[in-house]
């Protein structure tokens, strides 16, 4: 089986990007032979380009942090698995291919009837947002929180999912994406202007939680609109993406940081969320949370209660001008690509 995939050379433009073709061995015990029909441009290979993105592996690599596909070949019999059958995956990389050997033990079956691109909108950034909400800050109906970025691809799965449980949503956006906030169920709010002003006007005593992917400075701003016993949940560090120097410093300061303003007897908590958090320590169990997780998910784009919110849709060799839109600002939504798909532009 021959494949052709996108590879990131080193530290460069997004136009470093090069096209690559190269045989893949048949699948060997446990692994499954996929045929990627949709993969995503994250904020992971933003980051990954700059050499900035923690535990990304030496280069040169594939990219690809998640995928959507159809099961090819199984190296042996995997029960709830069978060829022709379409399921994603989360693969940190790789995902960048016309074909991909991954472990069959990782793939979560995608249910009939679903595109894959709109499916793929929902591997990393749905996990993402549903773990956020119900397993870190675990919100109830009623509550009130804070969505920054809400158009944005977690951000957008955020409010649409909070809002399917009775959450009302604030979401922060650009003055030209409040609409499609407003549209989603949530009340926008401009990021530009003062938001803690603002939010104190719609939540006067705090709110139960705020999801913050931007870091730096903000992020005190952030802890300050929490009600008590509310939680802030961070997870990215967007505002440092183009500072210079070593790209995990300033996670690592915002981790130190959340972690002193959790000692503080005021009742609110501070979490730093990582997607792959306990897949090292108890594999098993990693799996079988993110199959529920991605189940549920996809079992309410399904029935319409989630809607995909895809920006563009780019063929696989046009991955250096798909990370590059990425990287605009402009995007509403997702990225994607897709090894079929018609050139963009």
């Amino acid at each position: 089986m021959r494949t052709t995939e996108i590879v990131l050379p080193g530290v460069g433009e997004p136009e470093s990007l090069e096209v690559r073709v190269r045989d893949l061995p048949a699948p060997g015990p446990g692994q499954a032979l996929v045929r990627i029909e949709a993969s995503g441009v994250t904020f992971a290979e933003q980051q990954m380009r700059r050499g900035k993105y923690y535990d990304m592996p030496a280069f040169p690599f594939v990219p690809g942090y998640d995928l959507v596909g159809t099961v090819e070949a199984l190296g042996s019999p995997v029960p709830g698995l069978a060829p022709g059958q379409r399921v994603a995956a989360l693969t940190k990389t790789g995902g960048w291919a016309e074909y991909a050997l991954l472990d069959a033990a990782d793939l979560v079956p995608v249910p009939d009837g679903v595109d894959a691109a709109e499916a793929e909108t929902m591997v990393t950034n749905g996990a993402t947002a549903w773990r956020m909400l119900h397993r870190t800050a675990r919100v109830r109906p009623g509550d009130t929180v804070v969505v920054h970025g809400a158009n944005g691809g977690v951000g957008s799965v955020l409010v649409q999912l909070a809002r399917a449980h009775g959450v009302q949503v604030i979401g922060t956006a650009s003055a030209r994406n409040q609409e499609a906030v407003r549209a989603m169920g949530a009340v926008p709010v401009d990021y530009r202007g003062d938001v803690p002003a603002r939010v104190r006007e719609l939540a006067p005593g705090g709110v139960a939680a705020v999801f913050d992917h931007v870091g730096g400075k903000g992020i005190e701003d952030s802890w300050r609109m929490l009600a008590p016993g509310g939680t802030l949940v961070s997870y990215g560090s967007a505002a440092t993406r183009d500072q210079p120097g070593n790209g995990a410093l300033p996670v690592l300061k915002l981790v130190a940081r959340l972690m002193l303003w959790n000692a503080l007897p005021n009742g609110r908590s501070a979490h730093f969320f990582n997607l792959w958090a306990g897949r090292a320590r108890r594999p098993d169990a990693y799996r079988a949370e993110l199959r529920e997780d991605l189940t549920r998910v996809f079992a309410l784009l399904r029935d319409g209660t989630v809607t995909a919110r895809i920006d563009r849709v780019y063929p696989l060799t046009q991955a250096a001008e798909a990370l590059r839109y990425a990287e605009s600002g402009a995007v509403v939504g997702k990225v994607v690509l897709a090894p079929g798909a018609p050139a963009v532009g």
